[in-house]
């Protein structure tokens, strides 16, 4: 006989919280093993693949490694610089950029500059805030990122732990499966299975299309020689896991810049809206179905505020869990209701069953 419900759910209460408070205890000490579980989990169906091939499991796990290193050299090497370099560029120009944009109001627009002080204080005014608290935020995270993702972190743990839990992903799955409590096995491995599915379809598909767009959208505004093109392309592109969101305010701000500098070339506005009503048409109509899928479970909404809410009592390390415990979450959710509507407390003594959804 099974423990009783309210036994059950006192037990997995306790564990919930003891893991909580140990990731509020550690912290940042677990940073680099929560990285590694990440990147393994990312990268296990590529191991996968490598065996139906016919590579071992460690060789599958040393090609992939060893192509990792070489891509994140890469990408430290040549991107990350050029990157970090414009966003400093964009963040001290941002006063001469108000001022800019006075200017031009008032040359092209002079009715909504009649008076001129006004108009002229408030941009001088958002121009210097920007610098100020922008200087203030870009030392602050380097900072931040100095303390906690040390060069140890990034050149030596991460990749040792990715290598260990990658080459052990499926006999640590095997071994938690054993574990599992024997009258609840069928039903956590089907709600695993959903969470599974739910993470697959975010975190893989649309990691991989944030990807895409990013590059596709630096790119192509380099190429049309936009000033600070590259920041600004993949700004957008890693804000795109949210719909709409990445291609509006990447490409209000592109177009915003693209009026200073190509104003009265007006192909070449039109060319840099292209380029984001472009990302957008092929990111609707082509990545994000085929990449992502047409239900991930996870709205942008509950996104949003289970990485607010882990990142303000967790740090960097909870918003790295937030999305898989938000997937989890959402899909015990619908377990729950799904059981509410199945059940008396909801169908009444005539146990009529719930309405169909249309």
């Amino acid at each position: 006989m099974g423990l009783p419900i309210r036994d059950q759910i006192k037990y997995w209460g306790i564990a919930m919280a003891v893991f909580l408070a140990l990731v509020w205890v550690l912290g940042d000490v677990i940073l680099p093993f929560v990285v590694g579980m990440a990147v393994a989990y990312v990268l296990d169906p590529v191991a996968d693949r490598l065996e139906n091939a016919g590579l071992s499991r460690i060789w599958a796990t040393v090609t992939i490694t060893a192509g990792a290193l070489v891509v994140f050299s890469l990408v430290m090497t040549l991107v990350v610089p050029v990157l970090v370099e414009q966003a400093t560029a964009l963040v001290n120009a941002a006063p001469d950029l108000a001022r800019n944009f006075q200017s031009f109001v008032t040359r092209h627009f002079p009715s909504l500059d009649q008076d001129g002080s006004a108009l002229r204080t408030a941009l001088v005014q958002v121009g210097e805030t920007i610098k100020a608290r922008g200087g203030e935020l870009l030392n602050r995270l380097a900072s931040s990122a100095a303390g906690v993702v040390n060069i140890v972190v990034i050149s030596v743990l991460v990749p040792v732990i990715t290598f260990y839990l990658l080459m052990d992903w499926d006999r640590m799955v095997a071994e938690i499966d054993r574990l599992l409590p024997r009258d609840h096995a069928p039903v956590i491995r089907r709600l695993a299975g959903e969470i599974d599915a739910t993470l697959a379809s975010f975190i893989r598909g649309q990691g991989t299309v944030c990807l895409i767009l990013g590059s596709y959208y630096a790119l192509a505004l380099g190429v049309l020689g936009l000033q600070f093109g590259l920041i600004v392309g993949m700004f957008a592109g890693l804000i795109s896991f949210i719909p709409y969101v990445g291609s509006i305010f990447g490409g209000a701000l592109a177009l915003g810049l693209a009026l200073f500098q190509f104003w009265g070339d007006w192909w070449m506005i039109l060319a840099v809206a292209g380029v984001f009503l472009s990302g957008q048409l092929v990111e609707g109509n082509f990545l994000t179905p085929k990449l992502v899928g047409k239900s991930v479970g996870l709205h942008p909404v509950w996104l949003i505020f289970a990485l607010s809410v882990f990142g303000a009592a967790f740090g960097f390390v909870g918003m790295l869990i937030a999305v898989p415990v938000a997937a989890s979450i959402g899909v015990l959710t619908r377990f729950a209701i799904s059981q509410y509507l199945n059940s008396r407390l909801y169908r009444g003594l005539s146990g009529k069953p719930p309405p169909e959804e249309e």
